[in-house]
């Protein structure tokens, strides 16, 4: 019960602080580039959400007001000299310049959301005790990334899309966890690896990369959970088996509702890679106060491996419910669908809902009883907002 009151009053104290009146001791919290107003979880390792009238400003999120997920150290590097250390099977160790990189391969582009595994969390800490930062509906942001593709590089390196193989992935950042120091490193299998939307990327919507956000080059693997996208890219290598990095071997993985932090196994869990079919309501936000009468309703949905089929938002708390219009972007499938439904409230504490419906079939649970983890991940239940209505 003591975790929960604290988890609960984490969720509280978070919503209502910004990054300048925390004193956040690290300095990407002082620099013009790092956003303003924004939520902050930790100072170190710096993790970050924006808030969410920022997230429903476009469909395409500024690097200043995306959200940051670290787990260590933002280092502080630079792209002359950079290079990539590349390893592949029956093949020599090679380092591939930053600079070579750029001009050897086709620049292409992807637009795709990038998102927490633990989005939403705070939603599933109110349900029941989890562990990790109470992200809110903000650890997600949508971006036009930059750069060549994984499989272009891999391609050119020898390596055919054949056999149960693995791609592993190591960053400069250090990172303590558990006593245990290390460099960041996690893998994607092969497959996704080569297909055309899994970049090596450069900028994101025409920018350089801050340091905050890997300069000068990270990965992007769309429809993954962002832990597999690590910044500071520092070597690729094409492998028999997933990454030995504890972040991939001890860290996300999904447990069952009847797991504990004391019985867990790690290894007999999946890892999480592609993420799941969400909503969430972005205005108004929880705890606003708002005039009885006619109300737009602003929001978003997420689904990666089918399409967003409908969205319903509810103003009586799940009792009945109205379609939203959706801002659909066909040439966009790695990216959210923004939404936007206008209902009319009268007077009132009000609690308002969303729910989204993809088109194979999938949809997001009434509550999280049936999805809750005690790590916090994938949090996907109806979006549930609570409002003042004077």
């Amino acid at each position: 019960m003591n975790d929960r009151r604290h988890f609960l009053a984490q969720v509280a104290s978070l919503s209502a602080v910004s990054a300048g009146a925390l004193g956040v001791p690290c300095a990407w919290a002082q620099r013009s580039d790092y956003g303003s107003g924004r939520i902050v979880h930790r100072p170190f390792p710096l993790n970050s959400e924006p808030r969410p009238y920022q997230l429903a400003a476009g469909f395409i999120t500024p690097q200043s007001d995306f959200y940051i997920r670290n787990h260590g150290t933002v280092p502080e590097l630079s792209a002359e000299g950079y290079g990539i250390l590349i390893e592949t099977p029956g093949a020599a160790p090679t380092t591939m310049p930053l600079a070579e990189l750029r001009s050897r391969f086709q620049r292409r582009t992807v637009t795709a959301v990038m998102q927490c595994a633990g989005n939403r969390r705070a939603d599933m800490g109110k349900y029941k005790s989890v562990s990790g930062d109470a992200w809110q509906a903000g650890s997600i942001s949508n971006a036009v990334w930059g750069g060549v593709g994984l499989g272009d590089v891999l391609r050119a390196a020898g390596v055919r899309e054949a056999g149960d193989l693995h791609v592993a992935f190591a960053g400069h950042d250090d990172i303590e966890e558990e006593g245990e120091k290390f460099k960041y490193g996690v893998s994607i299998p092969l497959a996704k690896a080569m297909a055309s939307e899994t970049l090596v990327a450069f900028d994101m919507n025409g920018e350089t990369l801050t340091p905050v956000h890997g300069f000068p080059v990270r990965m992007v693997v769309p429809g993954y959970a962002g832990v597999r996208s690590p910044k500071w890219l520092a070597s690729i290598k094409v492998q028999d088996k997933p990454s030995d990095n504890h972040i991939q071997q001890k860290e996300y993985r999904l447990f069952s509702p009847d797991v504990t932090s004391q019985t867990a196994d790690p290894s007999k869990a999946p890892f999480i890679n592609d993420m799941p079919l969400n909503s969430a309501l972005l205005m108004p936000s929880e705890g606003a106060s708002i005039a009885s009468g006619l109300t737009r309703l602003r929001g978003f949905a997420i689904a990666t491996s089918e399409r967003i089929a409908r969205v319903e938002v509810s103003a009586d708390g799940g009792k009945t419910w109205t379609q939203a219009a959706l801002d659909v972007h066909p040439d966009a499938p790695w990216s959210w669908t923004p939404w936007t439904a206008d209902v009319r409230l009268s007077k009132g504490r009000k609690e308002l809902v969303v729910r989204a419906f993809g088109s194979n079939g999938g949809n997001q649970p009434a509550t999280p009883a049936p999805i809750w983890n005690y790590p916090g991940y994938l949090s996907r239940s109806w979006h549930r907002v609570h409002v003042d209505v004077i």
